[in-house]
């Protein structure tokens, strides 16, 4: 990794700016890498710190690279099985459906073998600092097993029958196969790991001697990136620790450009100041970000150890009971799988109602608008025009009412019908939406004169998982503008409640119930 002192870093405004997005972010990376200078917070001390990423990725798309896991299992799994097919066709004298069981039998035990220990023993793990050369050795123990496990299962069923030189070739291929997928697992997971896609991104509350022996021991490790500090008390702390900006107050993070871009937040502050600690606990949980309370690390052993737990950053596991990377992974699944299935069918009826909507009304086909997304990520939603194309409305500073004089003919049915929610299939299968989740709404949405995101305090919670096409909120009566704050607050209930209850069997039931209950919703203003 390059040096603290040639890194390129992150210039940071202290000041909270609320309407920066990834480009945004991209584009200040950029003009940093070109020599601009950092400018003095108070004192002139730099505002950029020397962790600043090589690739800017959200923690949307970080995350995406860890699941990564769970499609290096797929394709090893679908390997083994078309190299087991395979040896166990050319062995057979007739079709397999009529082969005798006693000749299956070994080739689907060593296969089963073979990617039981691969799962049970984390070979999709590739743990940080871990040899390619022995994570190999390891992959062939497991196929000399599998081996093990065929020739025994073939001399108890065969005998002197038994067909020892099929299973050789079978185990080789099998092995040779693996190796071949392994070889570019390893790679490709080194290559996210020197880009910064798998480096955990933080950010400090607390200007403290805590604070300075994290980034201190940080520094030398490099496995971690601390992006900044937030600290109440800015009369009293530097404008900078150990080259890390003080960027303004708790109450800044809340709002900061960089909150898409943090996978943790850190209270670096005495855990025995526990009005204090319950205090910054209870402001920063509207945050969608995770909250770790850092206690104070006794010499460098625990230092270290305290590190090692914020940097780990494994691929997900893919043992062990459902946690939430394989329901995510899951969930990415089912989005690719049905939404690209639903674009397939439903691409003529998009057809028939873009054609509507040009010749009822002059102006664009598609509506975007920039809404939240996971993590506060800023997204381009599409959507079908449904308004006049001068009285577009792109911050839903004026929510729909009844007879409004702004939606158009054909807009009034396919709002009421939902139907110009269907372009947001192309954000489903861009990874940005999914098809069930929290409704994504426009980034400043007002409620009344009032920003609906300051009407609840836990209204960043729903942005803890992908905004959806459909949604829990949607389908028990909360559709649609919010004129009230009861309206936000009854919205954000029903999104968190989805957050901590989502599966994939609760998100086949409300795809299920979607069209008949929005159909049969009279009342629903859209």
């Amino acid at each position: 990794m390059t040096d603290a002192a040639t890194r390129l870093s992150f210039d940071v405004d202290p000041t909270p700016a609320g309407g920066q997005d990834a480009s945004g972010l991209r584009r200040m990376a950029a003009e940093t890498s070109l020599g601009r200078r950092g400018e003095a917070r108070t004192t002139g001390t730099p505002r950029r710190g020397p962790f600043r990423p090589e690739i800017w990725l959200n923690a949307r798309e970080r995350h995406a690279s860890r699941l990564a896991a769970h499609y290096f299992r797929t394709f090893d799994v679908l390997t083994v099985t078309a190299v087991t097919l395979l040896c166990a066709w050319a062995t057979t004298p007739g079709p397999l459906l009529h082969a005798d069981v006693a000749q299956l039998a070994p080739f689907g035990l060593g296969a089963l073998t073979v990617l039981g220990l691969m799962r049970s023993l984390g070979r999709y793990r590739f743990a940080r600092g871990q040899k390619t050369s022995l994570h190999l050795a390891s992959v062939a123990g497991v196929v000399a097993a599998g081996a093990g496990a065929a020739m025994a299962s073939g001399w108890a069923l065969q005998g002197s029958d038994a067909q020892w030189s099929a299973w050789l070739v079978w185990s080789g291929l099998v092995l040779v196969s693996l190796y071949a997928l392994h070889m570019g697992w390893s790679d490709m997971v080194g290559r996210w790991r020197a880009s910064g896609a798998l480096t955990p991104n933080i950010v400090l509350v607390g200007a403290t001697r805590r604070a300075e022996a994290l980034i201190r021991e940080a520094l030398k490790r490099r496995d971690l990136n601390v992006l900044g500090i937030f600290d109440d008390r800015l009369a009293r702390s530097p404008g900078a620790i150990e080259g890390v900006p003080v960027l303004g107050t708790a109450d800044d993070l809340l709002t900061h450009r960089m909150t898409p871009y943090v996978d943790r937040v850190v209270l670096a502050i005495d855990p025995r100041a526990e009005t204090r600690v319950r205090e910054l606990t209870a402001r920063l949980r509207t945050l969608p970000n995770e909250v770790t309370l850092l206690v104070e690390p006794n010499g460098e052993a625990e230092t270290r150890s305290a590190l090692d737990r914020l940097a780990a950053a494994p691929l997900a596991d893919v043992q062990g009971p459902v946690d939430r990377d394989r329901r995510a992974f899951n969930k990415r699944l089912q989005d690719m799988v049905i939404g690209l299935i639903a674009l397939v069918l439903l691409v003529p009826v998009m057809a028939l109602i873009a054609l509507a909507i040009r010749i009822d009304s002059p102006g664009p086909i598609f509506f975007r608008q920039r809404r939240h997304g996971f993590n506060h990520e800023e997204i381009v939603v599409w959507k079908f025009r449904s308004m006049k194309q001068e009285a577009a409305d792109a911050t839903a500073s004026r929510q729909v009412t009844h007879d409004d004089d702004r939606v158009t003919r054909v807009g009034r049915f396919i709002r009421k019908t939902s139907l110009d929610e269907l372009p947001q299939l192309l954000n489903v299968i861009t990874g940005e939406m999914s098809l069930v989740g929290p409704r994504p709404h426009a980034i400043g949405m007002k409620t009344g004169h009032v920003e609906s995101a300051r009407l609840v305090a836990e209204y960043a919670h729903r942005h803890r998982i992908k905004p959806g096409m459909t949604g829990w909120a949607a389908v028990n009566g909360s559709r649609g503008p919010l004129h009230t704050a009861q309206d936000v607050r009854t919205r954000v209930r029903l999104d968190i409640e989805y957050v901590e209850r989502q599966s994939l069997w609760m998100d086949l039931w409300i795809m299920a119930i979607t069209v008949p209950v929005l159909l049969g919703d009279r009342a629903a203003v859209r």
